[in-house]
């Protein structure tokens, strides 16, 4: 494998991975930073010499990238595909589509134990913060929403925050890089974002979801879209409450 700082993924996320897993990672990471550009062609043969594996690791890694469409397989390698901007802003529309339907869920269950498991992970995040440690904050924030979607165990909507997981993660690893630097003071108002998104879980309130997501996703939705896809998921609600009825 090449040598840990060379990584762009933190290489401690990654010591239960396989080796065609850590070079995906990897690759996947150097893609959507935009390190490796878009029309790059990628061998096997190159790759394998430079993490220092066999061919058989290279190939389960492009297979994966190629499942996420920012590689296409080719005969003897991968042509790079990256991420538009229309893509990564889908990404979050998928991603809002789900926390909004998460969180109607949640209305109807007890949530006393997953606000205890979300103050736990929030408490890491505050002291990744104080050691400005992008990268543990950006993976602890991660899991604090995965931990969310979980909380319902509703397998098909879990399947698809697997199959959207790797490439947010890459998003929001590269945003915290930059925000650490740049814009430090501004994770206090991150920190009060989370803070609110446990109050309205515990409370049920949706006011307090609704001002969380504004919170949380105006600064990489277009405007209106948080407002839309939450009164969507209302009516959704609302027509199975009359329909049960």
């Amino acid at each position: 494998m090449i040598e840990t700082q060379e990584f762009l993924y933190p290489e401690k996320s990654l010591s239960k991975a396989s080796a065609g897993e850590r070079v995906a990672c990897e690759l996947r990471m150097r893609i959507i930073s935009g390190a490796i550009e878009s029309g790059t062609i990628l061998s096997e043969n190159k790759l394998a010499a430079d993490f220092a594996v066999s061919r058989s690791p290279i190939r389960e890694a492009l297979k994966i990238l190629a499942s996420e469409n920012i590689i296409r397989l080719e005969r003897m390698g991968a042509v790079v595909i990256g991420l538009t901007e229309k893509e990564i802003q889908e990404i979050y529309d998928v991603r809002l589509l789900i926390e909004t339907f998460v969180f109607e869920r949640l209305i109807k269950m007890e949530t006393k134990q997953l606000s205890r498991e979300l103050s736990k992970i929030l408490e890491m995040m505050k002291v990744a913060i104080k050691y400005r440690d992008a990268d543990d904050f950006a993976l602890q924030d991660v899991l604090f929403h995965e931990t969310i979607i979980r909380s319902i165990n509703h397998s098909h909507m879990l399947m698809i925050w697997d199959n959207l997981k790797p490439v947010m993660e890459c998003l929001i690893l590269l945003s915290m890089r930059m925000r650490i630097k740049e814009e430090y003071e501004d994770f206090t108002r991150v920190i009060r974002n989370h803070e609110i998104y446990i109050e309205a879980i515990e409370s049920k309130n949706r006011e307090l979801m609704l001002e969380s997501l504004h919170l949380n996703f105006d600064d990489v939705q277009v405007q209106g879209t948080v407002d839309d896809l939450w009164m969507s998921q209302q009516m959704l609600a609302k027509g199975a409450v009359q329909k049960n009825d």
